[in-house]
């Protein structure tokens, strides 16, 4: 059997579930641009045996079943690898908005002006990997050994857990870097990780600043020691300049070769469905359809049903199916199969916010969204070389330098500044709770709005929050999406941090070191080149305007000992049913202290292991 998570789900049989939908390219200024991007689309149609004929596998029994098709096996809809919008690195918010990502609405944010904001996942093969801004950061050592001292189960600390890590990566050595130390990184694995982005100037220039302010040089964020300083991140793209996702890691020709595996597309998963077996609850398969009016279908599971949907769609599919807090259910109408308080609470996110800067070379990433025939033609230009080359703004993943930091560090944080003393929600001393990070682009609500002028966004979100919310029904019907609310700043503490994490970005934007790049004369009072002149109660109410996600909901189906609401054991076990494992996201016990894509990644490598062992 393969090594590697997707290789053996895939060798054991799988089932990915998905909504029907269509390639829609967003349409850009000029039919030039439209056409340069269907000559692109042509490079890579699909990478294989996906089937949308679910009438083909249903009626079928299959060792596993998995409900996705992810980062950690998530929910599937589309083939990522074959948008251009997803492989080109720089390109990924233009499929926000559209038929390839659902659009969630939170739910009023009480603490952040009642605003509700827009929550992106995708709907794609390779899940939320194949729309993030590609960051191979991992959190830090002390998460896991905090997760591994809540479930009990010392496999999940870092000492056991980080083998994972380097069993999925495939780092190429970059002699840019010569610091970071070649042992600690994986080489054979299936995930490229490495230096292969575009760098901007700005975010060389940021780190000079983040030096500048006392905040240290570290070689990886994803060293032993932790990943507290700044340095540039290392990134999720290939030598060719493009994405690498799960998809086009795990999914290759020839794992989908296997006659064994069957991936169904174009389907969206309704329930789960179960039996009594010898006096006990069992997952015994899965129930499906293309559309909402149209035919239901089955598949049944003689081994293991793995749900993989992600933070709001494993609580979903586990709620539809009667798993979950029997009031809720009852509510809506679905007949209980276990009362899992736990499922759909304790959702956690890394809430951001953005300080907005005028980019005084002008040479921002704007040309990637041209408001002129002038940027028009420099994207072309772009374009073109990053054809040839697989070089240039195109393979900017808008996220390549940053920083890691405590909110308590006297050295950026004097007490005779900031005298208020707040929880250290932090997983251990070497733990930072911010991160601060560089963009060539400043935008407002996930780049639906983009300023006229050129401009490049520094960004702050605080990675270990503390408040809390919750994924809830609202109908039995699984073409409802569900309620989400992750309650921003319901604790005071966290917008204390981020407000402290802003201050922070304003002494790093006027750090002599980005002089050169920022144009602080540019005082347009959308900007803030003036902000750093307002009082700290003016940036409380600043981050209560502007907080929003920034893509890593966690934990709605915790691993944790029942008595904490826990909804899955240490082997991703859902309590009290037999035959059901979740692996995504949503088992994180605490959200992780940076990305979460390589967690995912991670847990997906620990389950396949082990189930390799248990159904071998």
């Amino acid at each position: 059997m393969g090594d590697t998570a997707m290789e053996l789900l895939s060798r054991l049989g799988a089932l990915v579930a998905s909504r029907s939908d269509l390639l829609l390219l967003s349409t850009g200024t000029l039919a030039t641009l439209l056409l340069v991007l269907r000559l692109l689309s042509r490079r890579r149609r699909g990478r294989g045996k996906y089937t949308s004929d679910l009438a083909s596998v249903a009626s079928s029994e299959y060792d596993v079943v998995i409900v996705g098709g992810g980062a950690h096996a998530s929910q599937v809809r589309f083939s990522g690898s074959a948008l251009p919008y997803s492989q080109i690195p720089s390109a990924f918010g233009k499929l926000f908005r559209t038929r390839h990502v659902y659009g969630f609405k939170t739910e009023p944010q009480v603490h952040a002006k009642g605003q509700e904001r827009y929550f992106p996942r995708a709907k794609l093969l390779g899940g939320c990997s194949s729309i993030n801004a590609q960051m191979a950061q991992y959190g830090a050592p002390g998460d896991f050994d905090e997760w591994a001292q809540i479930i009990g189960d010392d496999s999940w600390s870092w000492k056991n857990l980080r083998r994972y890590f380097n069993k999925f990566e495939k780092y190429t050595p970059d002699a840019a870097y010569p610091l970071v130390d070649t042992a600690e990184r994986g080489s054979s694995g299936p995930v490229r990780v490495g230096y292969f982005n575009h760098v901007s100037k700005h975010s060389k220039a940021f780190l000079g600043a983040c030096t500048a302010v006392g905040i240290p040089f570290v070689a990886d964020f994803n060293g032993p020691k932790g990943p507290i300083g700044a340095s540039r991140v290392m990134t999720y793209v290939d030598p060719k300049g493009q994405r690498v996702s799960s998809e086009t890691a795990y999914l290759t020709k020839d794992v989908l070769a296997r006659p064994n595996l069957k991936v169904a597309i174009h389907a969206h998963t309704t329930r789960i469905l179960f039996e009594q077996v010898g006096g006990a609850t069992r997952a015994v398969g899965v129930e499906f359809a293309r559309k909402a009016n149209g035919p239901r279908y089955q598949v049944r599971a003689r081994k293991e049903v793995v749900v993989s949907g992600g933070a709001l769609h494993s609580p979903h599919i586990l709620m539809l199916s009667g798993v979950g807090p029997a009031k809720q259910l009852e509510k809506c109408g679905i007949p209980v199969v276990r009362d899992l308080q736990g499922v759909g609470a304790h959702l956690m996110d890394h809430p951001v916010v953005d300080v907005y800067l005028k980019d005084k070379l002008n040479d921002s990433a704007r040309i990637l969204r041209p408001n002129s025939l002038l940027s028009a033609l420099k994207f072309i230009k772009a374009l073109m070389y990053y054809q040839l080359t697989g070089k240039g703004m195109l393979a900017h993943t808008l996220g390549d330098s940053a920083a890691f930091v405590r909110s308590d560090d006297p050295v950026l944080f004097p007490a005779s500044e900031f005298p208020e003393k707040l929880e250290d929600s932090t997983s251990g001393a070497a733990s930072p709770d911010l991160e601060l990070f560089c963009n060539s682009l400043a935008y407002k609500d996930h780049g639906a709005v983009l300023f006229d002028m050129h401009t490049f966004g520094l960004h702050c979100y605080l990675v270990r929050p503390t408040s809390k919310g919750e994924v809830l029904l609202k109908s039995a019907d699984p073409w409802v999406l569900p309620s989400i609310n992750p309650n921003y700043l319901q604790n005071p503490d966290d917008l204390e941090k981020l407000a402290r994490g802003f201050r922070l970005l304003l002494k790093i934007a006027h750090a002599k070191e980005m002089d050169a790049y920022v144009d602080h004369k540019y005082l347009d009072p959308e900007l803030d080149h003036a902000t750093h002149l307002k009082t700290h109660d003016q940036i409380r109410d600043i981050v209560r305007d502007r907080v929003e996600t920034v893509y890593h909901p966690t934990s709605t189906c915790r691993m944790a000992p029942p008595e904490q609401n826990g909804v899955v054991d240490s082997k991703l076990r859902v309590y009290g049913i037999q035959g059901l494992r979740v692996c995504d996201a949503s088992i994180f016990p605490e959200i992780l202290s940076g990305h979460t894509a390589g967690g995912c990644f991670a847990i997906a490598e620990k389950l396949a292991e082990e189930m390799k062992a248990e159904l071998s």
